[in-house]
């Protein structure tokens, strides 16, 4: 084989192996309101924290029916996030230990 075609060869196996960790790492999530109130407040904290990291949609809003997406990624490199919704009346909903990483729809009802 010519040093051309093993570097190549060598190449190509590089950028797969360097592509599959960032494809199985995504930590996107589309979060679906599907109740009568509006998502105020959205917060996704790694599994173990004491504290809710900061709401996630700032000032904005997810609408009944609407939908938005998130990126949940904090830079610890986990995968099981606890998160929190807070609805315009005031009511919450808290789904503990989701896996961002697998799941990428989190659907509200």
């Amino acid at each position: 084989m010519s040093f051309n075609r093993i570097s190549a060869a060598v190449a190509v196996a590089v950028l797969v192996v360097s592509a599959v960790p960032a494809v199985a790492l995504d930590r996107h999530v589309k979060i679906v309101n599907k109740t009568d109130f509006s998502i105020v407040e959205f917060y996704a904290s790694s599994v173990g924290q004491d504290n809710w990291e900061e709401n996630i949609l700032g000032n904005d809003e997810v609408p009944p029916g609407g939908n938005v997406n998130v990126n949940i990624d904090d830079g610890t490199g986990y995968c099981k996030y606890d998160l929190k919704v807070v609805f315009s009346d005031g009511d919450e909903v808290v789904k503990n230990a989701m896996n961002v990483c697998e799941v990428g729809t989190f659907t509200i009802n």
